[in-house]
């Protein structure tokens, strides 16, 4: 028998062994099916027959070898040719960088891609995540997604875009989705969509571990620098994130000691460096946001001014409803919660369910307990992690009487 946890090796392991089988191979279907195959026959054969020293090298070596049986079945008497494929991939790949993972970015995130396609297409691909997964992180119809994400691979496929992180002149235009990418699988890592837990650690640790390359790979890049400081003062947060049953713990009721300071100093010091260049970007905004967090030596002694400041820089060269939902936030804290709702209610969010959440508190705050009570069942309505569901149950029955027994 085995105590694998095989749900938390598909998580860790499906996206590297997609990325190694593309290499292989260059079709992401083939890839995919293969990875999927092998995780199958280990659910079948481990229970009985025990666990392989190297389970990530046996996932891959079977992805491998039933990639190459569908190569043999689907062209019947072309058993050389298929071999003859699977040699030439595995040539070392010439390039700027050798990551398997980071190219595989790269080529979900072609210009010929549009970028919610770049998106949902690498979160599949490298974060594993399911089709029902990424449609809530875009709040579209699972049934959209799924069509966007074959459409995307079928565009791969037909437009034979190479699997490798292209020429240094043009990473520059790929960078955008390749870091809206990456922030994603943190967000999801950080703040799970769906699942029990949750937070994921395995995707916040690959999200970083993703960004570290992107700056070894662009050193000159502010966003990317501004993306990974991003990331780090974030997830300097992630222990005091939730207490020991699960259950979310906000920011400002949070025990700050238990911060990683070092994360905090390392996010602060390229925060630093990205105001010495002076090109800010969105990343960098919200990385010096977080900075502004990270200073504060308790919640109440914040500075929400400077905060309200920079989310207004924000807006002026990133707008739109997400980035106006948290500069609502800020506003709440610098001129109270009533003109701060009448920003939240104009925003086209009813689906989101940290818009219903932020709407809740401001309307607890104003006093408005039982039009909080009803945001707060529509924010658990809205999300598909158990643990934030049952946070905002528990908010929505705060402060009304016990139920009358009959």
């Amino acid at each position: 028998m085995t105590d694998v946890d095989f749900e938390e090796l598909y998580r860790r392991e499906y996206g590297r062994a997609v990325a190694i089988l593309t290499r292989a191979f260059g079709d992401l279907d083939l890839a995919e099916d293969a990875v999927q195959d092998a995780f199958a026959a280990a659910v079948r054969r481990w229970p009985a027959e025990g666990c392989p020293p190297s389970p990530t090298g046996w996932i891959v070596t079977t992805a491998r070898n039933r990639a190459i049986d569908r190569l043999r079945r689907a062209r019947a008497g072309a058993e050389k040719e298929a071999l003859a494929m699977t040699a030439g991939h595995d040539e070392p790949v010439a390039g700027p960088f050798t990551d398997d993972r980071l190219r595989l970015v790269f080529t979900c995130c072609h210009p010929a891609l549009a970028l919610p396609v770049r998106v949902a297409l690498t979160l599949r691909l490298l974060g594993g995540l399911t089709t029902a997964e990424i449609s809530r992180a875009f709040l579209v119809p699972e049934a959209t997604m799924a069509q966007r994400i074959v459409r995307a691979k079928a565009k791969i496929r037909h437009a034979g875009i190479p699997y490798r992180v292209p020429a240094e002149a043009d990473l520059p235009e790929r960078l955008r989705g390749v870091l809206a990418v990456v922030y994603l699988i943190f967000n999801e890592g950080y703040a799970a969509s769906s699942g029990d837990a949750l937070v994921r650690d395995d995707l916040c640790a690959e999200a970083i571990r993703l960004g570290r390359l992107l700056v070894e790979l662009m050193p000159d890049e502010p966003e990317a620098r501004g993306l990974l400081a991003l990331m780090l003062l974030i997830g300097s947060r992630r222990d005091a994130r939730t207490a020991p049953d699960g259950t979310p713990v906000l920011l400002a009721d949070q025990d700050r000691s238990r911060w990683d300071r070092t994360l905090v100093a390392e996010g602060q010091a390229i925060v630093r460096e990205c105001l010495r260049r002076n090109r800010p970007g969105p990343y960098q905004i919200q990385a010096a946001i977080n900075a502004v967090h990270s200073d504060a030596p308790s919640a109440a002694r914040t500075d929400w001014a400077q905060i309200l400041q920079l989310y207004d820089l924000l807006a002026t060269i990133a707008p739109g409803p997400v980035v106006a939902l948290n500069r609502a936030v800020a506003v709440a804290e610098v001129h109270g919660p009533e003109p701060a709702l009448a920003i939240v209610d104009g925003l086209p969010l009813a689906d989101y369910h940290v818009f219903q959440a932020v709407r809740a508190d401001l309307l607890r705050r104003l006093g408005r307990s039982e039009e909080a009570a009803v945001a707060y069942a529509r924010a658990a309505e809205l999300t598909g992690n158990a643990a934030s569901r049952e946070w905002l149950l528990s908010r929505s029955t705060a402060g009304r009487p016990p139920p009358v027994a009959r």
